[in-house]
């Protein structure tokens, strides 16, 4: 019978009658492989995705060694355990800079981090054979000393737990904390950040503490106290509050400093209040209601912030002594010609203006023009029409001037057309509208500025219905506007935004502008 190689140490068992004068040769290698089974060795990893750990049949073989440093490598590999019919322990130190992961063939596997030591065994069922990490689950009766540990996951202790030095922990989440309890895993601490510990409850984050800050995470969600269970004394530097501060009572037994703004939602006072410097409500731009009661029921002084008027209410009236109103630099008297109230009339104020320019003040442009002003009867005796037709199929001009007044503010213009259709056609119109700003001893030969559109209205489907276009965009001036400068204008349909199959009739349009005066003086 020939030798076979078939306990796991992979020993060589001899056979009977075989090895004659070799017999010793071979027993003493048994036994040094016996010994190599104790020992610690060396073994290099290919720089591949897969390599493999064979103990030889019967020969010293450092893949044999209780502890087997891996060392070599160069990317993650996957080291089959070869024979996968052997049962086999290894004390197994990842010496490489990659994760190596262990396996007989099909079975469960063991991965190993860079630098990390796991002691591993196979049960020696073929391919289909599992590698255990055998220090799963482990129970250390006793007192255990450890100079540095380091748990890689979940570590529960049911016992009492003394540290001498320092316990570092994974940074953790809101969700799975750091530092948690088995009962209830979602509450704990976690590293949020780097030098910043945070409190999690129900799995989401309440507040931090960080380098002299405790803060929460989430503005207006965290209670110092409850209504019913509250802090006994307060020692506090500053106090800074974007809220309310509710108490039972305040008592203040000294004087209140405020050197800055003093934001109070709501104050009630009921004695005499002294102001020595400036009372000012809101702030540039953002006012408040400011309202003064009579002792007459109804009776108010009302700044309304939303009109931005002072109004009377009630039996309130105002009184101003003789000579002591001013409006602008002209002293008023109660005289009704300086009160500017003479039969009724009202003085002008600068600001939003129109002016109508009718079909009549236009005409159709040398190049691309609508057609010439016509007079259309709608029905005998009622109103005729002074119309510029524009054709359906491609974009009509029209031309026009104004010399606004002194008093335009020399800014955008916006208009609105007004047209109408012959026919029944429900299809929409587009108009636009660009100018130009000549001055006195300039060239006339100057270009439009850009052509600003209106919105799309459809027609109403009734011959001759009046169609008001809605109030266009901003138009801006080419030739940067000045007073007294004649300001050119083209007004055109736009025939690929418009819908129409017949021609639209152009009865004006309103031009809308903005002064910065009363009157041209």
């Amino acid at each position: 019978m020939a030798s076979t190689y078939v306990n796991n140490l992979r020993l060589e068992e001899i056979g009977s009658g075989e090895q004659s004068g070799s017999w010793g040769d071979t027993t003493n290698t048994n036994l040094e492989i016996i010994g190599q089974v104790t020992a610690w060795g060396t073994r290099a990893i290919a720089d591949a995705s897969t390599d493999n750990i064979t103990i030889a049949d019967g020969a010293l073989d450092a893949d044999r060694c209780l502890g087997l440093k891996l060392t070599g490598g160069g990317q993650a590999c996957t080291v089959t355990l070869l024979p996968n019919t052997s049962s086999k322990t290894w004390f197994m130190y990842n010496a490489t800079s990659y994760t190596l992961t262990f396996t007989c063939g099909s079975g469960a596997n063991v991965a190993i981090l860079a630098g990390e030591t796991k002691v591993i065994a196979t049960d020696g069922l073929g391919s289909g054979g599992v590698v255990h990490d055998l220090l799963t689950g482990v129970n250390l009766a006793g007192t255990t000393k450890v100079d540095d540990l380091v748990v890689g996951d979940d570590a529960t202790v049911t016992d009492d737990l003394t540290v001498g030095g320092i316990v570092s922990l994974a940074d953790g989440t809101a969700g799975a904390p750091s530092l948690t309890n088995t009962g209830d895993v979602n509450a704990g601490l976690f590293f949020s950040a780097a030098d910043t510990l945070a409190f999690s409850a129900g799995g989401t984050a309440q507040f931090t503490m960080a380098d002299g800050v405790v803060a929460p995470v989430t503005d207006s969600d965290v209670d110092l106290g409850t209504s019913s269970l509250y802090f006994k004394n307060a020692y506090i530097d500053t106090v800074t509050t974007t809220g309310v501060i509710t108490a039972a009572s305040l008592d203040i037994s000294g004087n209140i400093d405020v050197d800055g703004t003093s934001n109070l939602d709501a104050v009630d006072i009921d004695g005499a209040v002294q102001i020595d410097a400036t009372f000012t409500s809101g702030v540039n731009g953002q006012g408040y209601d400011t309202k003064f009661f009579g002792d007459t029921a109804s009776a108010y002084m009302l700044w309304d912030t939303s009109a931005d008027d002072l109004i009377l209410g009630g039996a309130a009236g105002l009184i101003v002594p003789e000579g002591q109103i001013t409006i602008g630099s002209t002293a008023v008297t109660s005289s009704a010609a300086d009160l500017n109230q003479l039969d009724g009339e009202v003085a002008k104020t600068a600001g939003k203006e129109s002016i109508w320019i009718p079909a009549a003040a236009m005409y159709p442009s040398t190049t691309n023009p609508c057609s010439d002003l016509t007079q259309v009867e709608t029905t005998a005796l009622r109103p005729d029409l002074k119309v510029l037709d524009f054709a359906a199929a491609a974009d009509d001009f029209a031309q026009f001037s104004v010399a606004f007044p002194k008093s335009w503010n020399l800014g955008t213009i916006t208009y609105q057309p007004f047209w109408t259709v012959t026919g029944t056609n429900t299809g929409t119109m587009v108009w636009q509208l660009g100018g130009v700003a000549i001055t006195n001893d300039e060239s006339i030969n100057t270009a439009f500025g850009t052509l600003v559109a209106t919105t799309a209205l459809a027609h109403s489907g009734t011959s001759n219905d009046l169609m008001v276009s809605a109030e266009s965009g901003a138009v801006t001036i080419a030739g940067s506007p000045a007073d007294n400068d004649q300001c050119f204008f083209q007004i055109n349909n736009d025939a690929s935004a418009s819908g129409q199959t017949g021609a639209a009739r152009l009865l004006g349009i309103k031009l809308f502008f903005t002064t910065d005066a009363a009157n041209d003086g």
